[in-house]
């Protein structure tokens, strides 16, 4: 796979496709998606310390919305990456982008973003990132624009 597809991409996971994740039309069902979206982003918020600030200080991620945009079917056995970066950043939210590549392809079998924000859940509301943890996405960012970064 060319790593030029992972360019500002800071976290890329490694997966393999399950045979259970297939459906009675012999692709990975839709929702699967997001559960490999969802394994790239929380390894993103667990390298900015967004998961140990969480249960610190009771301020963690929580998943507004999602959406997936499916270019080619996925299906058992395979072996894939996916990789979440943050595209917006606002005063009490991120955006992130994900795609995911098959083994072998050059170009996304899917893409899709997440919006999360930033949720006190002792109070039970929304409040801003703060600013500890808009550096530690900063940093990552930075750190890893133009590289790829494989777990």
């Amino acid at each position: 796979m060319e790593d030029g597809v992972w360019n500002g991409y800071p976290v890329v996971v490694t997966l393999d496709v399950a045979w259970g994740e297939m459906d009675a039309f012999q692709h990975v069902n839709n929702v699967v998606y997001f559960r490999y979206f969802e394994a790239a982003r929380i390894e993103f918020l667990a390298r900015v310390g967004w998961l140990e600030m969480k249960e610190s200080l009771g301020i963690g991620p929580i998943v507004q919305s999602t959406q997936a945009r499916f270019r080619r079917p996925l299906q058992y056995p395979a072996r894939i990456q996916v990789g979440a970066r943050i595209i917006a950043m606002e005063s009490d939210r991120v955006t992130f982008a994900h795609q995911i590549i098959c083994e072998n392809q050059d170009s996304p079998a899917t893409e899709g973003q997440a919006v999360v924000v930033c949720f006190d859940y002792r109070a039970g509301q929304k409040v801003p990132l703060p600013q500890e943890l808009r550096d530690r996405i900063a940093a990552l960012t930075a750190i890893t624009s133009g590289h790829t970064d494989h777990t």
